[in-house]
Parts: C-alpha cells; sequence; structure tokens
C-alpha cells in the first residue's frame, strides 16, 4: 500500500510538472527571445539618435566616439550616406539578433547581437525550473511516504487486532488515529472484541461451573454402580438401580439447568414443591460418603415445609453446601428449617473450625476457596439460588453456618419487571 500511494502522488506530480513546466519553458524561451529583440530594436534606435544629433552638430561621428554607447557583447554598423560604414564591436558569427534603424540624415544603424547569449539564458532558466521541479517531486515523495505511513500503520495495526481477535485474545486496544474511516473500523474491532471477552468468559464460566456441578451426580452413581456390581441380592440390585436411575435423572437436570443459566440466569421454572422430599433425597444421597469417612449426616426443624423453586435447583444448592460441609468442615452435618415471615430457610451447619477470617464474606466470590479446590461451588450454588428468587447466605462463620432462604409463596404477576408495586 505504501508503495502504491507514492507511486500514485509521484505520477500525478509528475503529470502537473510535465503540463505546467512544459507550458513555462515555452513561454519563457519567447519571452526571452522577445526580451533580446526589444534590446537590440532599442539599442539601435538610442544609438541612430546619438549619431543624427552629432551628424546635425558637425560633430565626428567615428567607432572611437561611439564604443561606450555599444553594449560589450553587441556588433554595430553606421553608414553614412557618402562616408565608410563605421563598424564598432566584434562581428558575431553563426545565427544572429539584428534590428536596422535609418536616422534623419540618411544614415542607417544596423545592431546585432549572437544568438548564443538567448541560448544561454534560456538554459539558465531551464535549468532553475528543472531544479525547482526537483524539489517538487522531493517534497511530493516525503509527503507521499509521510501520508503513506500515516494510513499504513494504523492499516498495519487493526490486522494485527484483528489477528489477535482471532487467535483468542480479545483485549480491546482503544487506540485512535485521527481518520474517521479508520477510528470506524476500530470502534467495531473494539466492540467485537468486548463482545468476544463475554461471550468467551461464559464458555468458561458454563465449562467450569458443568465440572463442578457434574462431578457430585457422577461421583454418586457411581457409587451406586458400584454397589450394584458387589451384590449377588436381586432385590439390592434393584433397589440401587432405581436409585441409579435417580441420580441419572438428577444429572440431566443439572445439564438442563446449567445450559438454561448460561442462555439467561433469570430464567428459572419456580414451582411449589414439598421440601421435606428434596432434603430427604439428600441424605440418602449423601450418607454413604459422609460414613465412609466417620460422620453423619441429620436434618431437624419443621416438617412439612413447602417452598417456591425449581426442586432441581434447590437439591444442587443443598448439595453444593453438603459437599462444602464434607471438605471443609467436621463432626456431624445438620440441615435444620424453619421459617421466618414469608420464607422458609433451610440452614446447613457442622462442627467444624469455620470459615476463616480472612474470607468471610468473600467466601461467595469465585477462586475463593480456603483449600485446594475449585472455589466456585459457592457462587454457582448463589447463582442458582438467585435464579429462583430466592437468596443463600453464611449467616455465622465459627461454626459455618449457611442459609438458603426461598419463598413460601409464588410471586404475583400483577406488575409488570421493569414496574415497582405501589405501597399503600
Amino acid at each position: 500500500m505504501r508503495r502504491r500511494l507514492i507511486q500514485s502522488t509521484l505520477a500525478v506530480v509528475l503529470v502537473v510538472i510535465a503540463v505546467f513546466g512544459v507550458s513555462l519553458v515555452i513561454v519563457e524561451t519567447r519571452t526571452i527571445s522577445n526580451s533580446a529583440q526589444e534590446r537590440v530594436d532599442s539599442e539601435a534606435i538610442r544609438l541612430a539618435g546619438i549619431v543624427d544629433s552629432r551628424l546635425f552638430a558637425a560633430e565626428d561621428v567615428t567607432a572611437q566616439v561611439l564604443r561606450d554607447q555599444v553594449a560589450q557583447d553587441r556588433y554595430a554598423v553606421i553608414r553614412i550616406p557618402g562616408r565608410s560604414p563605421i563598424e564598432v564591436g566584434t562581428k558575431p558569427t553563426g545565427d544572429v539578433i539584428s534590428s536596422t534603424e535609418e536616422g534623419e540624415e540618411g544614415e542607417t544603424v544596423t545592431v546585432q547581437e549572437p544568438r548564443s547569449s538567448v541560448t544561454r539564458e534560456v538554459g539558465r532558466t531551464l535549468l532553475i525550473i528543472g531544479l525547482v521541479a526537483l524539489l517538487a517531486v522531493i517534497a511530493a515523495v516525503l509527503l507521499a511516504i509521510r501520508q503513506a505511513n500515516k494510513l499504513a500503520s494504523p492499516l498495519t495495526d487493526l490486522a494485527e487486532t484483528a489477528e489477535r481477535l482471532g487467535s483468542g485474545d480479545p483485549r480491546p486496544r482503544h487506540k485512535r488515529y485521527g481518520v474517521p474511516e479508520l477510528d470506524r473500523v476500530a470502534d467495531v474491532l473494539d466492540s467485537s472484541a468486548e463482545r468476544i471477552a463475554r461471550m468467551l468468559t461464559a464458555e468458561r464460566r458454563l465449562a467450569a461451573d458443568a465440572s463442578h456441578q457434574l462431578r457430585t451426580p457422577l461421583t454418586a452413581l457411581s457409587m451406586r454402580l458400584e454397589e450394584i456390581t458387589l451384590t449377588d441380592d436381586p432385590d439390592t440390585v434393584k433397589e440401587e438401580a432405581n436409585v441409579a436411575l435417580t441420580q441419572v435423572e438428577r444429572l440431566t437436570d443439572v445439564v438442563e439447568r446449567l445450559l438454561t443459566n448460561s442462555r439467561d440466569p433469570r430464567t428459572g421454572n419456580a414451582v411449589t414443591f414439598d421440601l421435606d422430599e428434596v432434603i430427604q433425597q439428600q441424605l440418602a444421597e449423601w450418607r454413604p460418603a459422609y460414613r465412609g469417612v466417620g460422620r453423619a449426616i441429620v436434618s431437624s426443624g419443621k416438617r412439612h415445609l413447602t417452598a417456591v423453586g425449581t426442586p432441581g435447583a434447590v437439591a444442587q444448592v443443598l448439595a453444593a453446601l453438603i459437599e462444602n460441609s464434607l471438605m471443609h468442615g467436621g463432626g456431624t452435618v445438620a440441615l435444620r428449617t424453619r421459617v421466618t415471615g414469608n420464607q422458609t430457610v433451610i440452614e446447613v451447619t457442622d462442627e467444624g473450625p469455620g470459615v476463616p477470617a480472612d474470607l468471610g464474606a468473600r467466601i461467595f466470590e469465585r477462586t475463593i476457596s480456603g483449600r485446594n479446590s475449585t472455589g466456585i461451588g459457592l457462587a454457582v450454588a448463589r447463582d442458582l439460588a438467585e435464579a429462583d428468587g430466592g437468596r443463600l447466605e453464611m449467616l455465622q462463620t465459627k461454626p459455618a453456618v449457611f442459609a438458603l432462604f426461598l419463598s413460601r409463596t409464588p410471586l404475583k404477576k400483577s406488575v409488570t419487571e421493569d414496574e415497582e408495586p405501589t405501597v399503600r
């Protein structure tokens, strides 16, 4: 591109120089020739006047007297009737510029100048015009290089930005070049980079959430299948197979929930459900894991409570809290249910050392973990709770007490999402 810009600019300049330069040379050549002829004519008239005045005054007219009146590079011949021609200067050879003037006393004055003087002057003029044209070409090349760099460098930067986007580096550069068209392209690339960054973040978040959320159902399913392989009792096999099918259904629900939340985290299929059923299901699934480490998991509090939410999402939230207690807590884990106002509360607590003081409220942030874990379990659990209109909080750090708040009555649809109900 730089070469094309330089070549096009240079071509335009050369055309302009050719058109105007040739015209200028022709005009200047004619002007110099006319000026030389006018000088010779003027000198012939002036010399004839001098001769006339001396003849009228009866003074001598000689070459010595007229020598100072003729320019050094010119030749003059004065012809006076009855006298020999008077020559002043050296007679030129070759092509000459000549002018003849007749005086009032009958004399004839002829002045000649070699045309080589005109040629020299034309040559000097051509040299000056050539130097000016050369300077114009040099200035045009420098200007073309500067302009080419001004246009080509931004295009190179934009190409590098597009290449970075294609290689998976979506950081916007926020660099502008002072050229409206190029700045528009830079704006579009920066907007695309931000959109790609958001998409990549969402994809990575989905992958991390999926790996974490699918781990628990897959572990439980694996445990059930191991139970089947270790027993020959048909009734036990049937029971464990039914539990495994339930785990598969839960696994399917987890996948659907993750995909739904990745498209729109606010989307939920909240219904009124029996809270005891979800809690008992979690107890049955996690008891083998707790027995394996010599710990217990129990439930207490009010029974036959209902809540509004998505049963699968609530089960995932409780599973995340129970798993968190299994990994980081100690002693018996208790699930307590209670009612506060229009909300049903499920508290999950254990007898362990609690949450470190340096974590505090940051425990729900992604990548925040007290040990070598992923640090996304509680963050995903809070997102699931909020998607159903509930909330997940840490009520106490030592021992750790986490509480899931769920509404007891469905949300009324009497107002739109963008309006707030009027309080009277």
